[in-house]
């Protein structure tokens, strides 16, 4: 069914008009020609950074920083991407995809590189905001080459499965890289996070197809001719705050204080595993069930033809599970964290294939920018409000303060739901 609450204007003919013309000049690529080597060159471009987050805080004398300088160059490479993932779509929008892709790739590569061969703050910092720019082209990227291919019928599921790499990459970054920094030291490891990104680089290279068509009659009659002609509607306002709500809480103030749930369990109920260890599997759980939640989610949406049903539903998932890590019982945390993980994922996928189905390909680039921004505020953000707010009230507080947030969000989403629906009858009528 397609959306007519479009992205362009607000007049449901042109709309439209738009769409169907957009559906008959949709590329004939499949999207399992594109997934494997766009995912994999996702997933293998997170090991540097996969694995600076897991080593650093033990590692930071090697790396020639002090441990109060690690907070500043875990965060920098978010910072700056809040004034580079526009940019990058705009790049996107006006150019061939391999092109910017595969470019980015490399330059992830570089900064893993950076980080292996030199020592002090500043290069290492210069490392991050390189990582930064990287980073912005890959993600930005990536989400639009997958909706060039997808239509409204598929989206969800093909958006989804992307997402899946990028969760295998986060994790197959942090496990490896904490391995390899254990057995062989921190440049080593780095350097051979440097040589892992450089061969997904050359894979992408080979398989990767081309996914925006050159002079199709959609460049030339819809692609705008100023910066006036770009006009987000409310709805897509509302996709991009879900995904800041959803990036903030569980990106930012929950990875931020996983240690510190885990630490205030482990004292309630005398456990013996350490702090570290048992922080470090639940993270490896998060990730896992994101993971599979990511394409589970998109898939249950194509299916029903609902996106804003599945995300109210995950989104009231978040909302209970956070409720739950406020409880005395580990079991009932672990439901909570599992809660959490499943929403964090269904939710980045689903405003991800909601912005296919909102925006025309030619804007594409853009919107995907302007909805990692808002992610990367949210978890960027996340973190410093956790900590400042941990001086007023307690954990548990915190957490219910996130459930409310995820509550929020579902009434949004609902609002939403029901604009859609009204406009849909409106034009049906």
């Amino acid at each position: 069914m397609l959306e007519l609450s479009g992205f362009n204007g607000g007049k449901p003919a042109r709309i439209m008009e738009q769409q169907l013309n957009q559906i008959t000049q949709e590329s004939t690529i499949k999207p399992a020609s594109v997934l494997l080597p766009l995912g994999l060159g996702t997933a293998l471009s997170l090991m540097g950074d996969a694995t600076l987050y897991t080593v650093l805080p033990t590692h930071a004398s090697e790396a020639g920083i002090t441990l109060a300088a690690v907070g500043i160059i875990l965060s920098a490479n978010r910072f700056i991407r809040l004034f580079l993932n526009r940019p990058a779509g705009v790049a996107y929008d006006r150019s061939f995809r391999r092109r910017l892709f595969i470019p980015a790739l490399l330059i992830g590569a570089i900064s893993t590189a950076i980080y292996a061969a030199t020592i002090g703050f500043w290069p290492l910092l210069a490392g991050r905001l390189l990582w930064g720019l990287a980073w912005s082209g890959i993600w930005v990227g990536g989400a639009t080459i997958i909706l060039d291919v997808t239509h409204d019928q598929d989206r969800g599921r093909w958006t989804g499965l992307y997402q899946t790499w990028f969760f295998f990459g986060a994790a197959l970054g942090a496990i490896a890289g904490g391995w390899l920094t254990d057995v062989l030291g921190y440049s080593a490891a780095m350097w051979i996070g440097a040589a892992i990104t450089t061969l997904g680089a050359i894979f992408v290279l080979i398989r990767l197809p081309e996914t925006r068509k050159k002079d199709s009659p959609e460049d030339n009659e819809q692609q705008p001719r100023s910066r006036e002609d770009w006009r987000p509607n409310f709805e897509f306002y509302g996709v991009i705050t879900l995904n800041g709500i959803n990036r903030f809480i569980t990106a930012g103030v929950l990875s931020a204080t996983l240690a510190l749930l885990v630490q205030k369990q482990i004292f309630d109920s005398n456990l013996v595993v350490g702090v570290a260890t048992l922080t470090g599997v639940l993270f490896g759980l998060r990730t896992l069930l994101s993971m599979f939640s990511a394409p589970l989610s998109g898939a249950l949406s194509d299916r029903l033809g609902n996106r804003w049903g599945v995300t109210i539903g995950v989104l009231l998932l978040g909302a209970f599970g956070m409720i739950l890590l406020t409880t005395s019982s580990l079991v009932i945390i672990l439901v909570g964290i599992c809660s959490s993980a499943i929403a964090a994922g269904s939710i980045q996928a689903l405003m991800t294939t909601r912005t296919g189905d909102l925006v025309l390909s030619t804007h594409r680039g853009k919107a995907i920018g302007n909805l990692h921004t808002a992610g990367d505020f949210g978890s960027a953000l996340g973190p410093i409000t956790a900590y400042a707010l941990l001086g007023w009230i307690s954990l548990d507080g915190l957490f219910v303060l996130c459930s409310v947030l995820f509550g929020i969000g579902a009434v949004l989403a609902a609002v939403l739901f029901t604009r859609q629906r009204r406009m849909s009858t409106r034009i049906a009528n």
